[in-house]
């Protein structure tokens, strides 16, 4: 995590507990259908919502004991979360030496301030901890400026996998690079 400047909210992470339950599937329906529903029909947005976070799935996930879902506070405002997966709740790959991101989302309004970084530096300090060789991610085909993004990280696209967005068979990119050495 990185220190606030002067007269800036701290930046803080947090895991996410059962009791959060509400407020992260709030949060993360928020932060997709915000980043997604421009570039996707109505109707194949509103039945991913419905299945994705629905409660029992996502009670489901939250409960998963190779999964965890972080919060990122800056102050006290949640402006971000983080899903990371051991095999075998990988989406894909499912290799006990890596830890998936399936999800990293940053709320519009706090876009542009290394908060993103921020989460992936926490992902791979997640990793280095149980000593995973690689992180790695899926990311739509069509989400030009995350991919962007994760190439400026040093992510390499290594792969591609289909998943079904409504009645739509959707393709990532999946890409992935070294957990590197650190504190």
């Amino acid at each position: 995590m990185r220190p606030a400047a002067p007269g800036e909210p701290a930046v803080t992470l947090r895991r996410c507990r059962p009791p959060d339950l509400d407020t992260l599937r709030a949060f993360a329906r928020e932060t997709y259908d915000d980043t997604f529903r421009s570039m996707n029909r109505p109707e194949v947005m509103d039945a991913y919502l419905a299945e994705a976070f629905h409660p029992e799935r996502v009670a489901a996930e939250l409960a998963n004991p190779a999964s965890e879902f972080w919060f990122l506070f800056v102050g006290e405002e949640l402006a971000g979360y983080l899903k990371v997966n051991d095999a075998p709740a990988q989406s894909d790959l499912n290799d006990s030496r890596s830890l998936e991101v399936e999800r990293i989302y940053v709320r519009r309004a706090h876009k542009g301030r290394g908060l993103g970084r921020t989460l992936i530096q926490h992902a791979e300090s997640l990793a280095r901890g149980r000593g995973k060789s690689t992180l790695w991610l899926g990311v739509w085909e069509k989400n030009l400026d995350a991919i962007a993004f994760y190439e400026r990280l040093g992510f390499r696209q290594t792969g591609r996998h289909g998943y079904r967005m409504g009645d739509e068979v959707q393709s990532d990119l999946i890409m992935s690079r070294p957990v590197p050495a650190g504190p």
